[in-house]
Parts: C-alpha cells; sequence; structure tokens
C-alpha cells in the first residue's frame, strides 16, 4: 500500500510495481473537507498504509480507477471502516455485493448508529454522496462541460 487519498481510496503497488487506485466496494466515506473527513482517512491509513493487501475486484468505475474490497490481515477494509463508523453502506451499489457482504455491511453500519461511533456522533451525518451534489449545486453553471455542437452541411446550395 502506497497512498491513501481519502477513506475509501487508496493506490496500491502491485508485484511488478505498477500502481493502481483502488475504490473500495460497498462504502462511501465523508470527503476531505467534510466532517469526519480526516479521521476516517487516518482510520484507513492505520489499517493499510505500508502493508501488504489483497483485493478482490470485479469491475472499474467510470473514473478507472479498481473497485473492490481490500484485506490487510484478513481483516475487510470496508466492513472495518463501518464498524468505526467512518462510512456509510453505500447502498445505491448494494446489489453488486453478495448477499453475505450486503447483510454484513448493514448490520455494521446499523451497530455504529446505535453506539454513536464516529460520525454517528452528529444527530444528522450528511452522507458524502448528498455533499457532493451540494458541492455541485453551489459550483452552479461555472464548471459545466461545454455543450458540443455539430455542424452538418448539406451539398445542395
Amino acid at each position: 500500500m502506497v497512498g491513501v487519498a481519502d477513506g475509501d481510496t487508496v493506490t496500491v503497488l502491485d508485484g511488478l510495481h505498477a500502481q493502481h487506485r483502488i475504490r473500495l466496494a460497498g462504502i462511501d466515506a465523508p470527503e476531505q473537507a467534510q466532517a469526519f473527513g480526516d479521521a476516517s482517512k487516518r482510520n484507513l491509513s492505520r489499517m493499510v498504509y505500508g502493508a501488504y493487501v489483497r483485493v478482490e475486484y470485479a469491475k472499474h468505475d467510470r473514473y478507472g480507477r479498481i473497485v473492490g474490497k481490500i484485506f490487510s490481515g484478513g481483516r475487510d477494509a470496508s466492513l472495518a471502516q463501518l464498524r468505526a463508523g467512518l462510512a456509510w453502506h453505500y447502498k445505491q451499489y448494494q446489489r453488486e455485493q453478495s448477499q453475505e457482504d450486503r447483510s454484513a455491511y448493514a448490520h455494521a453500519e446499523r451497530e455504529a448508529q446505535q453506539a454513536q461511533s464516529g460520525l454517528w456522533l452528529d444527530r444528522d451525518p450528511l452522507p458524502p454522496w448528498a455533499w457532493r451534489q451540494g458541492q455541485r449545486a453551489k459550483r452552479g453553471n461555472r464548471h459545466k462541460p461545454r455543450q458540443e455542437v455539430k455542424v452538418i452541411q448539406s451539398a445542395y446550395q
């Protein structure tokens, strides 16, 4: 493990010294600028930074990152983030999880909520997907990509 970007994204170095960006499957952690964003990153770093890890994956996301489960010392890092109360179970993608993982992740999130662990100390924590949507709305039209205009010329004048 060579880098931890935030509470759900890391960079690993494989046996051939190639770097791979990994998005932890099944969870969404607070963004760096959000409450508990730094705590989530620190917790993940303690688990995986500098360690030999195993990555199990079956897909890439739209940003080219591998979406997968990371195991360090046999421990599922996504599940550990949920148990610590430092990530949400990303239910939007739960259909991509095995029934066993879906159940374990949902249970870990509920337990963290009940114990008021990590981000669940807040009365109504803002999920990162809602936070990102709010950030996009704040930016407004300034950062929207320009729409491509196609020109078709007729052969007949």
